[in-house]
């Protein structure tokens, strides 16, 4: 087995498992994985990686590195125009890139599951959730051992009752849909799971029982766990190791602390000044420029065009992933200059001591889901006053209602009691009452943005859309408006010639955004906008977003259970609990000193980067 490259070497080996070098007793071992296109462009080059039983691996990186690619192919999968064209993956005995087919079938869910970012597509719209569990269990032929579906599904904060059992995927909350795919993965529990982004629709406390559950399994079963990730918040305290990756190659690798406390690329170092904290609030430091695609990397070092600490030297060659210390290695020439995290708070700007010149009035509303002569209450006697250039958060684990109140308030769902003013006009429950004027001022962003962007336009048609209708721009005015708002949010230059199926999830969210900024709106009500999103673009939007609330005077309802992103972005918090709210107040009052215990443990089950390097800082010394 070979070592590590060594400075001045080109040679690449496989990252060694904490505390165990990659031998024959590994669980999982990858080496030299490279997936390229049809065309013959390389999308993941040379990935090695060892993994023992019971360890977890964070494999972190922004939209477009290669973390999916990676480990699909450890299912022996490769996506469509994409192929397997070097490497080694096996878990256990088995070869996963040569079994193909009902040999492939047989072996996931088994050997190794996979839990995928996007739940609504992985599950069948016609197949009931106890029915999804339970072909699982019969493709496996399982015995007595394994979990009744109530217990998996309780086991990832689900209700076990048969009402829930008997639903189907299109009557669950996102939330719901993504814990469903969990429980699916789990319940045969298998010697490796694969987690692909499997916290994005969750909220906090849900998140924590989950990362609670995988890390019993861990321990009870000697599950190895493989957790894909843009947000290294999440993994810092589940992790054994972290490996970071760009442009298709692992460029850091190491074990937690080290990675967390002392980073030895610029890049993991960007991606760690990029996450909000709601800890210790501060403004946020994205990475400058866009990533690059699969046919644009440079001959040297991928993040040189994006780096401060760029020489002559970064563009000559592809570093050699290289020793720094123990067992952290980095794909940098320059590791002794990569700097600590920075994790001063400046002081934050709040609108709380501007005028308060009420803009959007919320009185008594009620809202209500009706079906089969069923009437469930998802808000009641919801009351609050947005003012103009302020953003205030709606916060609450998932089915508390944030969505419905974001939906009545557009007027996409019927409004049961109570009323809505935009400045002194009374707002009608169905937007298409509304007046154009009505429907100007105030713009949703999903937190699908399929549900915004038409499968069959291009993305520069759906943004410039809103700017014709409700903006009264002419075609090429709307088209270069589209343009515009399409560099703002950080999307490459010719995307607006794609269709929606051709972006990934984050670029689709980003795209949405745009949609939304085009109709020149007063009011944005944004339900869960960042959750898709990588940390860097995701600190840019926030950042972006507080630039145009500035200059615009634009007000925000922003609707999230990210506790850091309401850190960062808003001015007054209202937290929310089975459809009332319970809390309220000054963002930083309120997460410094919270009063309600159910706003206690949301702040108790929030993923924190200074608490887990604190923590990492301890068990250290």
């Amino acid at each position: 087995m070979s070592e590590f490259a060594q400075p001045g070497s080109s040679k690449l080996a496989p990252t060694p498992t904490s505390g165990t070098p990659p031998d024959h007793h590994s669980l999982v071992h990858v080496e030299g994985l490279s997936v390229e296109t049809v065309a013959g462009l390389s999308i993941v080059e040379d990935v090695s990686f060892s993994l023992a039983a019971g360890e977890a691996l964070g494999v972190v990186g922004e939209t477009g590195s290669g973390k999916t690619t990676t480990v699909m192919a450890m299912l022996g999968y490769s996506q469509p125009g994409a192929t397997i064209t070097g490497g080694d993956v096996r878990v256990g005995e088995v070869k996963m890139t040569t079994v193909k087919g009902r040999e492939q079938r047989r072996l996931r869910g088994k050997v190794v599951s996979y839990v995928p970012q996007n739940p609504a597509g992985s599950l069948n719209p016609s197949m009931r959730v106890r029915d999804a569990i339970e072909e699982m269990l019969r493709a496996h032929q399982t015995n007595g051992s394994a979990p009744p579906v109530k217990d998996a599904l309780e086991r990832v904060g689900l209700t076990g009752s048969e009402e829930f059992q008997h639903r189907f995927p299109h009557q669950l909350s996102g939330g719901q849909q993504q814990r469903v795919c969990i429980s699916v993965a789990l319940v045969c529990e298998p010697p490796v799971v694969v987690l692909d982004e499997p916290a994005t629709g969750l909220d906090v406390v849900t998140q924590a029982r989950l990362l609670d559950e995988l890390l019993r399994l861990r321990r009870d079963a000697g599950v190895s766990m493989i957790y894909v990730t843009h947000d290294l918040a999440v993994v810092a305290g589940f992790a054994d190791r972290i490996a970071v990756m760009y442009a298709g190659r692992i460029i850091e690798t190491g074990p937690t602390a080290e990675i967390l406390q002392r980073p030895k690329h610029p890049y993991t170092r960007g991606l760690l000044n990029s996450i909000p904290d709601h800890a210790r609030p501060r403004r946020l430091e994205p990475i400058g420029g866009v990533a690059v695609g699969i046919g644009d990397r440079p001959p040297g070092c991928a993040f040189a065009p994006r780096c401060p600490l760029r020489i002559d030297e970064c563009d000559a060659a592809v570093p050699a992933l290289r020793l720094v210390g123990g067992l952290h290695a980095t794909r940098c020439i320059r590791p002794e200059h990569v700097g600590p995290p920075e994790f001063t708070p400046p002081e934050l700007e709040r609108a709380g001591s501007r005028q308060a010149t009420p803009l959007l009035s919320v009185s008594n509303l009620r809202a209500e889901h009706r079906g089969r002569g069923e009437v469930v209450v998802a808000a009641e006697d919801i009351s609050f006053t947005l003012n103009r250039g302020e953003c205030v958060a709606l916060v609450g684990e998932s089915g508390s209602g944030k969505t419905t109140i974001a939906r009545t308030l557009a007027g996409l769902h019927r409004l049961s009691e109570g009323r809505v003013v935009l400045g002194d006009e009374e707002l009608a429950a169905d937007a298409r009452k509304r007046s154009r004027a009505q429907r100007q001022r105030i713009q949703i962003v999903f937190q699908d943005p399929s549900d915004a962007l038409n499968p069959r336009h291009a993305v520069r048609g759906a943004v410039a859309r809103p700017a014709q209708i409700l903006r009264g721009l002419s075609r090429g005015e709307s088209d270069s408006e589209a343009e515009r708002l399409l560099g703002l949010v950080r999307l490459p230059k010719g995307i607006g010639d794609r269709y929606p199926a051709e972006l990934s999830g984050g670029e689709r969210q980003r795209a949405g955004i745009a949609r939304a900024l085009a109709a020149n709106p007063e009011v944005m009500i944004c339900d869960e906008i960042t959750s898709a999103l990588d940390v860097s673009v995701q600190a840019a939007v926030l950042n972006l977003i507080a630039e145009l609330r500035e200059s615009l005077g634009l007000s925000l309802l922003f609707i999230t259970h990210d506790l850091g992103v309401v850190s960062t972005i808003a001015d007054r918090v209202l937290v929310l609990e089975q459809g009332s709210i319970v809390e309220s107040g000054d963002t930083l009052d309120l997460l410094m000193s919270p009063q309600h215990p159910y706003t206690k443990s949301l702040l108790d089950a929030a993923p924190s980067l200074s608490k887990s390097l604190s923590s990492a800082g301890s068990g250290a010394s």
